[in-house]
This record gives C-alpha cells, structure tokens and sequence, in this order.
C-alpha cells in the first residue's frame, strides 16, 4: 500500500541537455555522439514501463521496475522498503543488480540486493538481462540480471518537497555541473549530487518509515571514454506487520548501505568498427538490525554486518566487420559477521569468466545474420565450478521506412550458489533452518522471441522454456507451517511475454502481457509448500500511458 502525496513544490533547474523525439534502443547503455562543436552529448535510451517514480518516498533505482512485464516485484511495507524482485518467474536470490561491468552482491541474502544508494539520475534505465545475455554478463544470477549503465553528466538540478497524509513528509535537493576543459578539446569534467529523505507514518499502524539517502560522484569524460568516481550511503528504517513471519508481531528493520566505487568505459577503434571495454571496481558495506517485535525488542534481533569487494571487466572486441568477441569476468571476495549463523560459513571468493565469439554476415541488401556461440565459467573457493554453454541466432530484415523485424533463437545456461541464510545458519532449530548440504544451482533457459519495429510501433514477443535443478527454495510442511527449510528443488518453467509500445503525437502506449507455468519436484516427502519458488502470477498485465504536454519529447 502506498501513501497519498500532496506536493507543495517542484521545480527544476534549466537542462543543457537537446531535446529530440522518443527513440527506443536495445541497448540501454548505448552512447550518441556530436562531433559538431557545441552541441552536447545525448543519450537515447527506450523503456519498457511507462512510468518511473514512487508516490510513497524518493525515487530509487528499482522504482516501479514491476511495471516491465518481465519482472515481479514483491515488496515489504513498499517497493523502496524492500524489494524481491524475480524475473521470469524464478525467484529473488536468481536476480543480479549491475551497475557498469560489476554485478553487486551480497552474501547473506538476496533480500537486501537492491539495496542500491545511487540517485536514479547518474544511471540509465535498466536493462533486463534474460537468456544469453544474462549468461554472459550475470554474476551469481541464473535468470536475469537488472543492468544500469553511468549516465554521462549534464549541467542540470531540482529541488523537491511534498507532504501527505499518515505525517508523510519529502525533501530532495538533486545538482550535477559538467565543464568543458579549454586545454583539452572533446573532454569535460562533471560532479554531481544529491540528498534524498522521506518519512511516514504510513498507511496502516507500524508500517512507518524513515528514508536517507545521499550519493555524489565526480566524472571525467571525452568523445570516446567515460570516468567515474562515485559514493553512496544510504539509512533506511521501516516497519510493518508479519514482516517476515506470521505471528502477528510487529516487526521492523534498520538497514545502512555503503557503496564505493570506480568505473571506467572506452571506446577504442576505427569509427567504422567500435570496440568497447568497462572495467568497474566497488567496495559495498550492507549493516542490517533486525527486531521481530518492537514492542518486546529484547525477545528476539538480529544483527548483520557484510563486507564486499569485486573487480570486473566487459566489452566487445570486433576483429573484423565479420567476427567480434564478447567478454565479461569478475572476482568477488565476500565477508559476513551474523548474529544468526554458526560462524562456519562466512566467507567466500567467487570466479567468473564468460568469453562468446560473434560472427556477423550480410545475407543480402536487407537481411543479415548473427550466430553468437560461447561459454562462461563459474567457481568459488567453496563450491563445485561449472562450465557453461551460451548461444543464439539472429535474423534482422530491415523492411523499409526504418522498420526492421528480428527473430531469434537462443540456448542458455547460468549457474549460482547460495546465499549464507541459506547454508551457514542453523540446520535444526529457528524459523529460517539452512541446508549445509545444498549444491550449485544451474538453470537451462530455450527461447524463441521476434521484435517488429516501425516509427509508429514496437512489438517484443518470446516464448522460452526453462530448467532449474538444485534451486534453492525455502519450504514448509503442514505439520510446521511458521519453519521454513532451505530445500533444492528441479522445477521446469514454460513463459510467454509480449510487451508493445505504441506511438502518437503526443503520447505513448505501453502495454505487456506475460504467462508462466511451473511444474516441480522437490525430491523429498517433508516439502508441502513453498513460500517463494511456487510464490508466482499465472498471468500478469500491465497499461501505461505516458502523454507529453508539448510537442517536445525530452530525454532524461
């Protein structure tokens, strides 16, 4: 449930940035450049979802991200308390976040993934990684990945106050200055920040809040490379009722997030043939105190503390117009001090390496071919590795008056392990019991999918078949419905998903259909339910309508 807001005022600072009409990209990340003098960088960038911003605090990065057909988003309190965003079907601890070249982790659980203290105007908007190239860029994710790229800095700002009902209050102060250096013709250097805070006492008694976010980041750019330096921190207290458990009490968490961290995007090559390469680098520190009753604190609280530090690399490297190679490789170290483990399983080392050649041919005037064929290998420091296959086939027919129509076939493959909840804690006692014997959990994605795009329309269509052996679920049986297992179960998915976009003069029409069916098998006698795994909509839809009030459509 969400709060009424009654905004006192919004303004926002003049935008250097061009104007121009609505375009969609598949590649979210993907760069326009000017190479006439003074006329800035844009950036043009296509959306899935109508609509973007939250009503009951300040915008976050995974805001409203449950309008994109492709993802469930199940919330505590509200999306910006807590999300467990699943994709496809599968479930929260099966979904990465990345941000640049690097997927952030965290070790103790999937709930506290989009914890992410980055104000949504340095990044662009999500890419959902499915299939391939999930396989190839996903880190520690079998399903899909949620990827955002660094937006390039322009001189912009606002400020922003509201009030509402249940003493909900807003401020948010947003600022970002780019300066072209005179001594280097093409660079620019930027800095840009902000400071976000929101409060409640929500829509239902002990579902309150309190939000605090800031984050800044110093920029260094030219025609053909991107720098930045960046650091967040964010403090999140909220409450609701049966929170995690279904006692009746009312439960709360306290929640504080540290993200460092350096990121650096090239363009290397002849103008003709671009190559790319990201390297990111971050430390993320997640502190969390749990109380599973605020009225009797002492009855029961958890402390965790987590530590994170990864390097990762990505891009393309075209050897020829022909043949190029895609890459991605990232080393993660995780540390975790819990009040709730048995502090046998509390640190791991993550390895993974993805390398997938791409061979292009023009089939004729209007048609061409794309075969990409490849693999990605996963290991721990305390786990099985894993060598996985990742591959597709892409026919594009360019069919005149800038329409284009794509079909494709894919075979994917990606693999993860658990999380600590999940296999360091208790194995006979508690609410949340772990399974010491839980093994590598891999996922098998087949699809088949086609886009048809023209000026006025844009139609996204696949139908894929999926296999999970090992995943890990959470379970209960009958004769102990409040305890809940970590228990591995084989479950085979068969999706459909359309998502259709519609253009007119002054507004556009977003609209998404998705079907999942799930059959399971949990090997053992003792599972009669789950709470996440079988947790799912049959069938979900989403409409949007997004009407522009003059005849310019702006890029964010």
């Amino acid at each position: 449930m969400r709060h009424t807001i009654l905004p006192l005022l919004f303004c926002t600072l003049p935008f250097t940035a061009m104007a121009a009409e609505s375009v969609d990209s598949s590649n979210a990340n993907s760069g326009v450049n000017s190479n006439e003098k003074g006329v800035e960088k844009i950036t043009i960038e296509g959306a899935a979802t109508a609509n973007n911003k939250p009503v009951g605090t300040f915008n976050s990065p995974i805001s409203n991200l449950e309008y994109d057909p492709r993802v469930d988003l199940q919330s505590r309190n509200m999306a910006e308390a807590q999300a467990d965003v699943t994709i496809r079907g599968g479930i929260f601890e099966n979904t990465g976040f990345r941000i640049g070249s690097a997927t952030l982790i965290d070790p103790q659980t999937g709930h506290y993934f989009a914890e992410i203290p980055i104000a949504p105007e340095m990044l662009t908007k999500p890419s959902i990684f499915t299939g391939v190239d999930n396989a190839l860029y996903g880190v520690n994710s079998s399903v899909g990945t949620v990827s955002y790229g660094w937006r390039p800095i322009q001189t912009a700002g606002s400020v922003s106050v509201g009030i509402g009902n249940n003493n909900f209050n807003l401020q948010r102060v947003h600022g970002a200055v780019k300066h072209a250096l005179s001594d280097l013709p093409g660079w620019s250097v930027g800095i840009e920040g902000e400071y976000s805070r929101s409060e409640s006492d929500g829509t239902i008694a002990n579902g309150d809040h309190n939000f605090e976010r800031a984050s800044g980041r110093i920029q260094l750019a030219s025609n053909d490379s991107q720098t930045d330096v960046f650091y967040g921190f964010q403090q999140k207290f909220f409450g609701w009722p049966n929170l995690y458990t279904p006692f009746n009490v009312n439960e709360t968490e306290d929640i504080q997030t540290r993200l460092v961290m350096l990121n650096h995007k090239q363009r290397y090559g002849e103008e003709s043939m671009k190559n790319t390469f990201e390297v990111s680098a971050y430390y993320r520190e997640n502190d969390d105190h749990y109380v599973f009753s605020r009225e009797n604190p002492e009855a029961f609280q958890a402390f965790h503390e987590t530590q994170v530090k990864s390097l990762a690399f990505s891009g393309t490297h075209n050897v020829s117009q022909e043949f190029g190679i895609n890459y991605a490789a990232q080393l993660t170290a995780d540390d975790i001090t819990s009040t709730t483990l048995e502090n046998n399983f509390t640190s791991r080392d993550y390895y993974k390496i993805s390398l997938v050649p791409e061979y292009r041919t023009q089939l004729n005037s209007n048609e061409s071919l794309t075969v990409r064929l490849g693999g990605a290998f996963d290991d721990t420091n305390r786990d099985d590795d894993r060598l996985s296959f990742v591959g597709d086939i892409s026919w594009l027919t360019q069919t005149g008056n800038n329409a284009s129509r794509t079909l494709y076939l894919s075979y994917a493959e990606a693999t993860q392990v658990a999380g600590y909840t999940a296999v360091g804690g208790s194995t006979t006692s508690g609410l949340f019991r772990s399974n010491n014997q839980l093994q590598r959990e891999v996922s098998k994605n087949l699809e088949f999918g086609a886009s048809f795009d023209k000026t006025s329309f844009k139609v996204d269509t696949a139908v894929f078949y999926r296999w999970d052996n090992e995943l890990t679920d959470w379970t209960y049986s009958f004769d102990a419905t409040s305890a809940r297992s970590a228990n591995p179960v084989d479950i085979e998915t068969l999706g459909v998903e359309v998502i259709a976009i519609k253009r007119f003069d002054s507004a556009d029409v977003v609209a998404s259909y998705t079907y999942l069916d799930k059959s399971e098998d949990y090997r053992i006698d003792e599972v009669d339910a789950s709470f996440y795994a079988l947790n799912y909509p049959p069938h979900r839809a989403t409409l949007g309508v997004v009407w522009f009030a003059t005849d310019m459509r702006w890029f964010n």
